[in-house]
């Protein structure tokens, strides 16, 4: 199969879908590998790394789409990039459809196989989720303390604060990778950390396995409500798989927090789970409404490009080889955690979160699994 690498374009992102190592694997398995010019620069790795590899270096973005059956990124193609997808060409990138109808037209038009990392499941986990999940938990905590500064229009807080002054209030929502290492994380610098959810099995983990200045409690409107009020810092990892995430902090609620409080929202990709979260980028990270500082940049991990390349390539390159070696409808067919990946295939949508995020008809994905299986020179 002929793959291809476009440099990521979204607005400060430094990530790239592919190594050096991953390529020299592609190479093993005799398939042929483009990578656009500087395309892993921003990760540290030369366009030497990648011809000593085995791949071959294409000057433009255009030329990439233009060669390429399977196009592999790390983010959503941008309204320049649609005109170049090609019918039937296989993109295997982050999508999050539900939070961007624009993006899912473009998509359904151009008749391309969208198979999204986000929805790919296993064992009721998402594995091509969890590394960028680990990192923007991770830095969730990291930005939050930033914000809190003064000069950064926040309360003037220290998270862990001293002897005999208080540490931080964090309210972490959600309990899953994002919540878990968020309040991993907070602890660690001695702030005091809620961490709530609905699931009472997954608190009762939590409960068993955080430190001492970790507590759990359910997650409801009122207990969100009553939190808020006091909390410093306020951390959004609410996900349901492939569809918008709910809104568990409203309009309304914002003035009954503290002028200068901080709140992350991780769920930005999936539409947000705080009413008034809008898409930021690492040019402009936040935004003020009713005297709450909200960070809601959409490309989180991008900022700390090496490890984040190096985490999701690790669990993404797998399945990249499984779809390049047998073409996507026989390694959707002989992986049911893959065959979860597939959103869109021949201007139609066959995922659920998705049709139902917009009111569109699910079309059978068993039904395109069924047709003459792909071959690939």
């Amino acid at each position: 199969m002929i793959i291809g690498v476009p440099k990521e374009i979204k607005n400060n992102e430094n990530r790239v879908a592919l190594t050096p190592a991953g390529t020299a694997e592609f190479v093993k398995h005799n398939h042929t590998v483009y990578i656009q010019a500087t395309a892993g620069i921003g990760s540290g790795f030369s366009d030497e790394e990648y011809v000593q590899a085995g791949a071959k270096i294409l000057p433009t973005i255009e030329e990439v789409y233009a060669i390429a059956e399977m196009i592999i990124k790390v983010k959503e193609p941008i309204a320049s990039e649609y005109s170049l997808i090609k019918k039937d060409q296989l993109l295997f990138t982050y999508f999050h459809f539900a939070s961007y109808e624009p993006l899912l037209h473009a998509m359904i038009e151009r008749g391309a196989v969208c198979l999204a990392y986000e929805t790919v499941e296993r064992d009721r986990a998402l594995p091509l989720l969890v590394p960028m999940s680990e990192v923007a938990g991770r830095m969730s905590i990291q930005e939050g303390a930033k914000y809190l500064e003064k000069p950064m229009g926040g309360r003037g807080i220290l998270l862990g604060g001293v002897p005999g002054v208080k540490p931080a209030e964090v309210i972490v929502l959600g309990g899953g990778i994002v919540g878990t290492q968020a309040a991993k994380m907070a602890a660690g610098l001695g702030a005091h950390v809620t961490i709530m959810d609905i699931s009472l099995n997954r608190l009762r983990q939590l409960d068993d396995t955080m430190p001492a200045n970790v507590q759990t409690e359910y997650s409801n409107e009122y207990n969100i409500r009553r939190a808020i009020k006091t909390a410093d810092l306020v951390i959004g990892g609410v996900l349901i798989p492939g569809a918008k995430a709910p809104h568990l902090i409203t309009r309304a609620m914002l003035p009954t927090m503290k002028p200068g409080a901080v709140i992350v929202d991780v769920a930005i990709d999936q539409g947000g789970c705080f009413e008034t979260s809008k898409p930021t980028t690492h040019a402009e990270p936040t935004y003020v409404i009713d005297n709450v500082i909200h960070y809601c940049v959409a490309n989180m991990p991008g900022a700390v490009p090496y490890t984040s390349t190096l985490a999701l390539t690790n669990a993404t390159l797998p399945y990249a080889l499984q779809l390049a070696n047998k073409g996507w409808k026989q390694a959707c067919k002989d992986m049911p955690d893959l065959k979860l990946g597939l959103n869109i295939i021949d201007g139609q949508v066959v995922y659920q979160g998705v049709a139902e995020a917009f009111g569109l008809p699910l079309a059978d994905v068993n039904s395109f699994l069924a047709a003459t299986t792909e071959t690939y020179a």
